[in-house]
């Protein structure tokens, strides 16, 4: 009788299944939104603790309520794609924009918070940004018909609007402070701003014509580009403000005149800026960054001190990801001095493929810019940014992501003919022998300058092992270059991130803490005392995740490189019975120059489980193991390059793991499921291929023909025509006759990621469909490359769960069908 029951309740499952799927042999399905079960919707839905930005001092919090998700009513609104932006041309902000609902103030001393009163009761804020002297905080609000400037006084806990909703939000920030704290510049829309040509039912003029004089424009596969001459008349009309200087009290006055204003940056003495603006021709190759542009100087009333540089439409950089166009770029002003500009030319043409001592070399100049330049230091790799401390002492960084080199040079700007010191010379892809990042302070200006003590300066670390992750603080003297480590966090228990320094002569510093059940907060640490002073007090929001089992399991590869994954088991899993659970695998390829910095491990079983919308932590939930941040590292040392053996290290990758697992005893290795976002997805696609280690596979808004992508992909510099046989070895579409293992597609119908177009799954779908492959796709209306609204993380969601309780934990059913 047992058996009898047994088989019929099988069978009935299995029935059910198969009609809960039957339609996915059909061509089209008309399905509307669904919702997960209620063990993944419960922690969807838990409401998250608020974003918080703190004071200098950490005397001071600002806490942002948010709303998780967005609607897709929200995504359906009016949006145009113009030039690698996106815009809603009604309010004229990011029409992708995620926005707070209110705030609050928490005084760090008592505890105490206050709700900022004043706010609308249907805010939509954004663009949170201290004054100078943190006194208070000014934000935008986007009602129906455009975006506003509101300022939150952080004594009174109150928020005033200080304009009409006119701002222009399209590109960069809509607002600056002035250095003084009391008033600033915003950008505001003209008042005879033109009306925008819609596309609807347009008659074109003419055809849409591009030519090339025979250089070669190598370029990424951008999308949101502009199409025609309609684009660009909208494009001009989004992109134009008029700047305005308005008080904190609400006082405006006109300051400059309407243009194209890319980026505008207030000198340390506020007596300068520095202003950058788009001009035309416009390009329908490259986003708004590379075309024309000018950069000038103007003192606060708004006139012409001095133009700085003119940029052409940049369609024709050297290959390879560290080429640069000619000429000055990359301006700044220097933090220690006034105002003074900083900015590096190229000493190599702007070509990587040339042999050159030195990439970059650097300039200053200080106003009122009349005398001529000076220069500073030149730098074997690209200029990556300046640590500036005084006259006679700053640190130059540069990278090289061909060989993952960076160097740090000490270097004195008052003497330019003195050789610098190189103090760092590594690899930064190895993080357990990083030195850390170099502690700043505020200057009478402030803006931060190195925290220079004498002769000593203070590094603050992540401190990566391979015992685990302890947070550090080291001097380093400057003479000598000799370290000393004054302070180690020791706590096996928690994940500790030393953030940012208060005051390192007091010994206190802004520290985040968590555990595997415990949601991260900040504290104040005092390193000399190891006292902990809690700032926020944030509880775990998924409760029903808290004692889940964790470990981060080590393991080899066939070829000995080390690797690790963050294992997961159901909350009443018996550790003892050793049950063979159904497992998923999620992870994402790392390209990697050297095994060592490949095989280090950098998660923690100690760090919080956070569920986000596209983790594969639901389904612990659902008597799945879930194997998440599993290493895929793809490495090619030498002359040899990572992709040239990828899909080898990629099955060898997923081989170890499922290897790992197995001996540990939890899963059973003939229901086990792959997925990936992104390039993830790529990585799935490709394992289904080229390898039998899997059940099903899920794969989200991935490419998967990369002859699409000619011109580079990811970590990939050559182009098609020089590696056609990578490219090929690489593409799952090339490969679809291969696939017998069921694959779930999805993608957003409005994903705006460089290469991953919506086509890129559409077309792997009807391969895979016409070669017989078991294959469902599942577009989402209006999501981008990371998915927004409720709705759709939703359906997602429940079409995951559907694949993998078909696929994977009921594999043995259909199995006996197949019989």
């Amino acid at each position: 009788m047992k058996t009898i029951t047994a088989t019929f309740t099988t069978s009935i499952l299995t029935i059910s299944l198969l009609l809960g799927f039957l339609s996915i042999g059909q061509s089209q399905i008309n399905l509307d939104y669904q919702v997960p079960p209620a063990s993944i919707l419960d922690l969807v839905d838990a409401p998250l603790p608020p974003f918080i930005r703190i004071n200098e001092d950490a005397s001071k919090a600002v806490l942002i309520g948010r709303s998780q998700y967005k609607s897709i009513a929200e995504l359906s609104e009016e949006e145009l794609r113009l030039a690698g932006l996106r815009i809603s041309p009604v309010t004229n902000i990011g029409s992708r924009t995620r926005y707070g609902k209110d705030l609050t103030v928490l005084d760090v001393d008592t505890g105490n918070e206050r709700q900022v009163t004043g706010i609308p009761s249907q805010a939509r804020l954004a663009n949170f940004t201290w004054s100078p002297d943190y006194s208070l905080m000014a934000f935008t609000n986007t009602t129906s018909e455009g975006v506003e400037l509101w300022i939150a006084d952080i004594e009174s806990a109150t928020a005033t609007s200080i304009t009409d909703d006119n701002l222009n939000a399209n590109i960069g920030s809509p607002f600056y402070w002035m250095s003084n704290s009391k008033s600033l510049i915003v950008k505001v829309l003209p008042d005879n701003k033109p009306d925008l040509i819609s596309s609807d039912n347009l008659v074109p003029s003419g055809p849409t014509i591009s030519v090339n004089d025979g250089k070669k424009a190598q370029n990424r596969t951008y999308q949101d580009l502009l199409k025609n001459t309609n684009d660009e008349h909208n494009f001009e009309i989004l992109a134009t403000s008029v700047l305005q200087k308005v008080t904190t009290k609400g006082k405006t006055t006109d300051f400059m005149k309407a243009d194209m204003y890319r980026g505008l940056s207030i000198s340390p003495d506020g007596k300068y800026l520095l202003v950058t603006t788009i001009k035309r021709p416009f390009s329908y190759l490259v986003p708004y960054r590379r075309f024309p542009s000018n950069t000038s100087v103007y003192d606060v009333g708004g006139n012409l001190v001095k133009s700085i540089l003119d940029v052409p439409l940049i369609e024709d950089l050297p290959q390879g990801f560290m080429s640069v166009r000619t000429g000055p770029r990359n301006f700044s002003w220097r933090a220690d001095k006034p105002s003074t500009l900083v900015w590096t030319v190229a000493q190599d043409g702007g070509d990587a493929n040339l042999e050159s001592e030195y990439r970059d070399a650097v300039y200053q100049h200080a106003a009122p810019f009349k005398d001529d330049k000076e220069f500073l230091i030149k730098t074997k790799g690209r200029y990556y940014g300046m640590d500036w401390g005084n006259d006679d002492f700053a640190i130059a960084n540069d990278y090289w992501w061909n060989d993952r080199n960076t160097k740090s040079y000490i270097f004195s700007p008052s003497n330019p003919d003195q050789t610098p010191k190189t103090i760092i010379d590594r690899n930064y892809q190895d993080r357990y022998n990083d030195p850390g990042s170099i502690a700043t302070t505020k200057n009478e200006y402030g803006e931060n300058v190195i925290d220079l003590q004498g002769d000593i300066l203070y590094m603050i670390g992540d401190g990566y092992s391979d015992e685990g992750k302890f947070p550090f603080v080291d001097t380093y003297n400057v003479k000598s270059g000799k370290t000393n480590r004054i302070f180690q966090v020791d706590d096996l228990n928690k994940v500790e991130d030393l953030r940012s320094p208060i005051n390192l002569k007091e010994g206190t510093i802004l520290t985040r803490i968590e555990s595997q059940s415990e949601y991260p907060n900040f504290a104040i640490r005092n390193i000399k005392t190891g006292e902990l002073k809690p700032v926020t007090r944030f509880e775990n929001p998924f409760l029903t995740m808290q004692d889940i089992h964790k470990e981060v399991i080590n393991y080899k590869r066939d070829d000995g490189l080390d690797l690790s994954a963050t294992l997961y088991l159901p909350v009443d899993y018996d550790m003892s019975s050793r049950e063979k659970l159904p497992m998923i695998m999620w992870a994402y390829p790392v390209e990697y120059k050297d095994k060592s910095s490949a095989g280090q491990v950098t998660s923690s079983a100690n760090e919080f489980t956070f569920p986000f919308w596209g983790s594969p932590l639901y389904w612990v939930t659902r008597g799945y193991a879930v194997l998440d941040d599993t290493a895929f590292p793809i490495v090619g040392e030498g002359d040899d390059q990572p992709n040239d053996s990828f899909r080898k290290q990629l099955v060898a990758n997923a081989a170890a793991a499922i290897d790992a697992v197995d001996k540990l005893g939890y899963v059973d290795r003939d229901r086990i499921a792959v997925g990936g976002h992104s390039y993830g997805a790529f990585m799935t696609a490709n394992l289904l291929s080229h390898s039998n280690l899997f059940a099903a596979g899920i794969a989200r808004s991935g490419a998967y023909n990369r002859t699409l992508t000619p011109f580079g992909f990811q970590s990939e510099e050559r182009n098609y025509w020089e590696g056609p046989e990578v490219y090929y070895n690489m593409s799952p579409f090339m490969h679809a006759d291969k696939m017998k293992t069921p694959l779930l597609l999805i993608h957003g119908e409005a994903d705006n990621n460089s290469g991953t177009y919506p086509m890129q799954s559409e077309r792997y779908f009807n391969a895979l469909k016409g070669l017989g492959a078991t294959v469902r796709l599942v577009m989402l209306p209006k999501e981008s490359h990371g998915y927004a609204a409720k709705e759709s993380i939703l359906h997602m969601l429940w079409e995951q769960d559907e694949w993998l309780e078909k696929y994977v934990k009921n594999k043995s059913n259909l199995d006996e069908m197949k019989e």
